[in-house]
């Protein structure tokens, strides 16, 4: 009984040094790393929808603050979100006999430059595009591109989060 309990103590430290640094929200952040800046994301579309570009830059850092434990800064972060609104566009996706659309679509795309002050190889530039369907009978104002807009970051910021930070 005594052997156990001296082999029982030797292994249990041993088990949870082998867990490492666990995150629920898959993100792989390495120890030196503890801010984060995100620049302005200016609207360069043909279309351009008043407060976008400041709701969007705000998503982003809402989800990176509420996913990781990194500090928000304004200036020489450890890691650096930059980019602009490329595409804020409506379109038909389905039409009627009547020859009017059935369906319509918002489509947002972003162009994101990474920055990693410590790891630059982990740099890059990449575009990230989404799209909310509606009914061709409605108009996207209100309520409507309330929740457009919402799905539209949501995924966005996900899709950014996850190349950036969780690696997937």
């Amino acid at each position: 009984m005594r052997l156990f309990k001296h082999l029982y103590l030797f292994c249990l430290p041993i088990l949870f040094y082998g867990c490492g640094p666990y995150s629920f929200t898959g993100t792989s952040i390495k120890d030196n790393i503890e801010t984060f800046q995100v620049n302005y994301f200016q609207n360069s579309a043909n279309l351009i929808e008043p407060g976008f570009d400041r709701d969007f830059t705000l998503a982003l850092q809402d989800l990176i603050l509420n996913q990781t434990n990194l500090n928000l800064t304004n200036s020489n972060g450890d890691l650096v979100y930059e980019g602009e609104i490329t595409d804020y566009r409506i379109s038909p996706t389905t039409a009627q006999a009547n020859s009017t659309a059935a369906q319509n679509r918002l489509t947002v795309s972003v162009n994101v430059r990474f920055y990693d002050k410590n790891e630059p190889d982990e740099e890059f530039e990449q575009r990230f595009s989404f799209f909310y369907d509606y009914s061709g009978n409605a108009l996207l104002q209100g309520a409507q591109k309330d929740t457009a807009h919402e799905e539209i970051f949501e995924r966005l910021t996900q899709d950014i989060f996850n190349a950036t930070l969780a690696k997937w």
